[in-house]
Parts: C-alpha cells; structure tokens; sequence
C-alpha cells in the first residue's frame, strides 16, 4: 500500500486521469440506468398499444401538433403530476411515456410510479426512435382534430 501512495505522488498526472476515467465510468452508468428504467422497444409498446394501454406524450403542446404517435394524451412534463389525478382510473392498466429522445420519458415513468401508477413504461429512445423504426405518427390540425400522417 506504500508504494501505491508512493506511486501516485510521483505520477499525479496519471492517478488523476485514473481517477477521472473512474469517475466518468461511473457516471455513464448511472446515467444509462436511469434512462433505462422500464424501456421497452418500440414494437413492445404496439403491442401493449393493442392491448389497450395509455400513451402520454410529455412533449410541449406545439410538439405534440405537429406529430404524435396515434392515441396519445399530451401531458407536459412540468404538468404531470398536477395531471395524475385525472389518470386516476390508468393505476393499474399499462402506461407508456415517451418524449423525444426517451430521457423525460424515464423520468416521468418513475414519477408516475412514485404516484401509485403500477404499469409504467418507457418508450426507449423516444419518438426519435419510433420514427427511426418507420412507425406511423398522427398529426393534430390546426381545428383540433387529428389526421394520419
């Protein structure tokens, strides 16, 4: 143990990049598992889409407009949880949350589960990766009423 103390005195310039390369390892990590939390891919949300369970969109209103995926509610991040009473009667049916890129999505999933929900899920990596899988979206015309895009 002495000598490592002695080796990390004479060569602080690499224990330091160690240490930081630790550091960021770490921190990719934590990262990953919280944007992981309940993923699922996109063609297990159709499936569960079939099976009748609730979409939220979490992106801005102006967002949503201009394209969503099929029967999604938008809710706002922000307004989530001032929201959740009205999804009272979702608590224990499937819920997916999705934003763009699947971040939000992750947060709002466990927001959702800190608040009794009990079926929550995130759709991995968002819309970005719906689009990507040539999934349909719909959008919301200027009237409020939606079409297939």
């Amino acid at each position: 143990m002495q000598r490592l103390f002695e080796y990390f005195a004479q060569h602080y310039y690499l224990a330091s990049g160690a240490v930081l390369a630790a550091v960021a390892l770490a921190v990719f990590e934590v990262q990953a598992r919280i944007q992981a939390f309940a993923a699922l891919s996109a063609m297990q949300a159709v499936r569960l889409m079939n099976q009748g369970a609730l979409i939220l969109d979490l992106r801005p209103k102006e967002s949503f407009d201009a394209g969503h995926i099929g029967e999604a509610r938008n809710v706002p991040a922000a307004d989530l949880e001032s929201q959740a009473d009205g999804l009272k009667k979702w608590r224990d049916k499937n819920v997916i949350t999705y934003d763009d890129s699947g971040s939000g999505g992750a947060g709002a999933a466990r927001t959702l589960t800190k608040l009794g929900f009990t079926k929550v899920f995130n759709l991995e990596g968002g819309l970005n990766a719906w689009v990507k899988d040539n999934l349909p979206l719909t959008k919301t015309a200027s009237g409020g009423k939606a079409g297939a895009k």
